[in-house]
């Protein structure tokens, strides 16, 4: 079925599964150990996802043929995202991701501005740095940074500072990641920037945003905020069940 069908374009237009408080809107560990005690798996795509999203250079968690797919669209300055990924993130791994139910897209964008942007880019490079040989370590950076979060925009995320919160995580050169943000910046913002693009056309209005979806059934809703796991039992039995 073609993407801008009755039920996608209704479900993309703002159908929900849950909406709930816990947003920002707008237009881990240090000794190298596995964070929050779990190891999950990660895959890389260069696919379009079944709701249109270029999967290429986007963090995968999860079996890649799981059945559900939750799109998860974060800032590293966020502090509800900060919230979501300490108090619910390891319930959703423990309790779907583990067991091949559910596999997790992480989409970083910038909405809070420079440091923002480079954190976002700062992501792409540890990705890309570790997706082909050993893409759990990812799981670790990404922790790392969301453990180091500061006060929006005070330079906790600043290019300077990301590399040295890199050179606690075992497994991510930090000196490949400092070449890649010199060599890599532009392009690799042209791919943040078309990920913006792509919420706003999909009305991605808040961080955190997740969209579930079903790619079989063409079925799904959204929750936003940093909302309990509760919400993603009820949000995923829903869309299995749709």
């Amino acid at each position: 079925m073609a993407f801008d069908s009755p039920s996608r374009r209704a479900f993309l237009a703002g159908s929900a599964v849950a909406v709930g408080g816990g947003a920002i809107y707008y237009f881990g560990q240090s000794d190298g150990s596995t964070a929050h005690g779990l190891s999950p798996r990660f895959h890389a795509s260069d696919e379009e996802s079944a709701i249109g999203l270029d999967l290429a250079g986007k963090p995968i968690m999860g079996a890649a043929d799981a059945p559900i797919t939750i799109y998860y669209w974060t800032d590293f300055q966020c502090p509800f995202c900060e919230r979501f990924e300490r108090e619910t993130l390891p319930d959703l791994v423990r309790e779907y991701v583990s067991s091949g139910r559910v596999r997790i897209v992480f989409v970083a964008v910038p909405y809070f501005g420079a440091d923002s942007l480079t954190a976002a880019v700062a992501s792409k490079c540890a990705w890309r740095q570790v997706r082909d040989d050993d893409p759990g370590t990812y799981w670790n950076w990404h922790t790392r940074i969301f453990e180091k979060q500061g006060r929006k925009n005070s330079g906790w995320a600043s290019a300077d500072r990301l590399l040295a919160y890199t050179r606690s995580v075992s497994g991510v050169d930090a000196d490949r990641l400092s070449q890649c943000l010199a060599d890599r910046r532009s392009t690799l913002e042209s791919q943040v920037s078309a990920d913006v693009e792509f919420a706003r056309s999909i009305r991605v209005r808040a961080t955190p945003t997740f969209i579930v979806y079903d790619p079989a059934a063409e079925t799904g809703g959204r929750l936003v905020g940093a909302q309990p796991i509760e919400r993603f039992d009820d949000a995923i039995d829903r869309v299995e069940n749709a």
